[in-house]
C-alpha cells in the first residue's frame, strides 16, 4: 500500500532539516564562571598619595632580641621574613626542632620590611602569587608564631594604606590593610611573633609578608606588592617544585600545622654571640 503523500513529504522535509543542522556552526559561549566570593568587591586600584595613613614609630634603641617567623620561597634555602625581626641581628637563626637552629645569612630590603634569609638549603617552597590584581573583600590567611607559639589568623582586604615609620628606619611604606576575621582557637591577645609570616590567598600562594597590627582597630598590616614582588625578584626561579594547597575557613588550622611540620613555615630567632 503506497504511504500518504503528506507522510513521504514530512520525512523529506526532516531529512533536510537535520542535514542543514548538522552543518551548523556551533559558536556557543562556555559556561559562565563561578561566582567570585560574595564578600569580595571591587578589584584594587594603585597605589596614590592618598591612601589612608598609620604611623609607627620605632625608636632609636639598641637591637632587642626578638622572635618572628618566616617562610621558605626556594629549596635551596632561601626564606622571607620581616626586616625588623632580623634588623640588627648579628646572627638570625631558623629554627629546625628539637632545640637545634640553622644559622642564615640575611639581605634587607631598603624600602620595605622585608628581609631575605639564606641557609645551606631547606624544605619545598611555598608557591609567589603571580602579579595580578587583588580584591578588596578577599580572604587571606597568614600561618605563624603568634607569642612564640604555633597559630594562625584569617583575615579580609580592606585596602591600601601607607605605613609611616618615625625613628628608626624612617620611611614611608605602601601596605596592604587586612580586618582579622578568625584566629586560632584559644589565642588571645597580641599577635608579637606573627610577623614574618605569609599571608596567603585561597589557592595557597603568598601575596605578601605579615609585618603589623593594629589590635584596637582589628588589622593586619602586610607589605603590597609593589614592594614584596622585588624583594623577591629571581629568587624563586621558574623550575621551582611548588606544593601549593587550597585554603579555607575549615582547613586552614590544618594546612597552618602541615606548613609548620614541614618546616615551610618556621619560626626565626637571633642568636646571641
Amino acid at each position: 500500500m503506497r504511504p500518504p503523500d503528506w507522510l513521504i513529504y514530512s520525512g523529506v522535509v526532516g531529512v533536510i532539516v537535520l542535514a542543514c543542522l548538522s552543518h551548523r556552526e556551533n559558536a556557543d559561549a562556555p559556561p559562565a564562571p563561578a561566582a567570585p566570593d560574595e564578600a569580595e568587591g571591587a578589584l584594587l586600584g594603585p597605589v596614590t598619595p592618598f591612601d589612608p595613613a598609620v604611623t609607627v614609630n620605632a625608636p632609636d634603641i639598641p637591637f632587642q632580641p626578638s622572635t618572628g617567623t618566616a617562610f621558605s620561597i626556594a629549596r635551596t634555602g632561601r626564606w622571607v621574613t620581616a626586616r625588623h625581626v632580623v634588623e640588627g641581628c648579628r646572627q638570625p637563626a631558623i629554627l629546625v626542632g628539637g632545640g637545634r637552629a640553622v644559622a642564615a645569612d640575611m639581605r634587607l630590603a631598603p624600602w620595605a620590611d622585608i628581609a631575605v634569609l639564606q641557609t645551606e638549603g631547606g624544605p619545598s617552597a611555598l608557591p609567589i602569587a603571580p602579579a595580578e590584581a587583588l580584591r578588596s573583600g578577599q580572604r587571606g590567611f597568614h600561618p605563624g608564631y603568634p607569642q612564640a607559639r604555633a597559630g594562625e589568623v584569617t583575615s579580609r582586604l580592606l585596602g591600601r594604606e601607607t605605613l609611616k615609620v618615625r625613628g628608626r628606619g624612617q620611611r614611608d611604606e605602601p601596605v596592604l590593610a587586612w580586618a582579622e576575621v578568625g584566629r586560632t582557637d584559644g589565642l588571645g591577645g597580641t599577635l608579637a611573633g606573627l610577623s614574618g609570616a605569609p599571608v596567603m590567598d585561597r589557592q595557597g600562594r603568598v601575596v605578601g609578608v605579615t609585618i603589623a597590627e593594629s589590635p584596637r582597630r582589628g588589622r593586619i598590616y602586610t607589605t603590597s606588592p609593589e614592594t614584596f614582588r622585588p624583594a623577591v625578584r629571581g629568587v624563586q626561579k621558574a623550575d621551582e617544585p611548588l606544593m601549593g594547597r587550597l585554603l579555607t575557613v575549615d582547613n586552614y588550622g590544618l594546612v597552618s600545622d602541615d606548613l609548620r611540620r614541614d618546616l615551610r613555615v618556621a619560626r626565626v630567632i637571633c642568636m646571641s654571640g
